[in-house]
């Protein structure tokens, strides 16, 4: 039997609980046991997330190009960034990058639409539009890198149709590589937002649909007024997924252009990597990411302001 001294002593930290949170006992054990099974995640997102970051902004006060030990300079990086060119021409090509988030929305909810038919062999249709989401982005970008040679296919196409006098070379004009690079992105991301509209539609009870049609509305009307509605959750994901990736573009400008023609297709994080592994300036490419980050995180902040219904808590 337990001395009333021992009970009393196993009994204090769930008064001292209940006394700082007013946590029951029962609670108690029901918090501990909850942060137990999240501590590993816990542990894996502090790692590889919340320490990187606090390690770039701190990095970002410093210089440092890894031969040398660390100097501390402050601000100066970021008093740099207002002077720097380089900054206005990958902050100006990262901006006209997100001209691809709108026509990658409409035409994945297109497309979702389209396969959210019961046909026969309609799963075909489902896991070939995913196909390239699931292709290594070096494969896609070398493989239309070829496409859009001067002598590639494209340029042969459209002269057989009739359509172009003479070939283009699409990823070495100016005026047209970033466009090029666009595409590329927009043909490779289109399985992958299908899928996430496709669980949307299929999450919508099909009651509505007919309610809107017994009560005699057309199929764009229900489109227009009960599914794109109830879909609202799916493109902030969505639309908020991809403004994200179009700001954080890398691979397919590294393989397709490097960044060229004349800086036409230097994006924010393809300075980052130059600034920060060619040049080795890492404290100035820790200060381009934090730019980068606030950036992100002020669209992201944006997008749910434009879609948000009936508070913050909605979705």
């Amino acid at each position: 039997m337990s001395s009333p001294s021992g009970g009393s002593a196993r009994r204090w930290p769930a008064r001292m609980a209940a006394n700082l949170f007013g946590l029951s006992r029962r609670r108690w054990r029901a918090t501990i046991t909850a942060y137990l099974f999240l501590g590993p995640a816990l542990l894996l997102l502090g790692t590889f997330t919340f320490y990187p970051v606090a390690f770039g902004t701190a990095l970002s006060l410093f210089d440092y190009d890894v031969i040398s030990p660390p100097r501390f300079v402050g601000l100066e990086h970021f008093r740099q960034l207002w002077e720097d060119r380089f900054l206005w021409i990958a902050l100006a090509n990262s901006t006209k990058f997100l001209l691809v988030v709108p026509v990658l929305q409409a035409l994945s909810i297109g497309l979702a639409v389209a396969v959210n038919v019961p046909l026969r062999g309609i799963r075909w249709f489902r896991a070939a539009y995913y196909l390239p989401v699931v292709t290594s982005m070096v494969v896609v970008g070398l493989m239309w890198r070829w496409l859009l040679e001067q002598d590639g296919v494209v340029n042969y196409a459209l002269r057989t149709a009739g359509l172009l006098d003479r070939p283009i070379a699409w990823l070495g004009h100016p005026d047209l590589a970033l466009f090029a690079v666009m595409f590329v992105t927009l043909w490779k991301g289109l399985g992958y937002y299908m899928v996430i509209y496709l669980a949307g539609l299929q999450a919508i009870s099909p009651e509505y649909e007919e309610a809107a049609i017994t009560d005699g509305a057309s199929r764009w009307q229900v489109f227009r007024w009960v599914t794109l509605p109830l879909l609202r959750p799916s493109i902030l994901l969505a639309s908020t997924i991809s403004a994200i990736a179009a700001l954080k573009v890398f691979e397919e400008v590294y393989v397709m252009t490097g960044g060229g023609p004349m800086f036409r297709t230097y994006t924010m994080f393809f300075y980052i990597f130059d600034k920060g592994f060619q040049q080795l300036d890492l404290g100035y490419a820790a200060a381009l990411a934090v730019v980068l980050a606030v950036l992100v995180m002020a669209l992201s902040a944006a997008n749910f302001l434009v879609f948000r219904q009936g508070g913050w808590s909605y979705y």
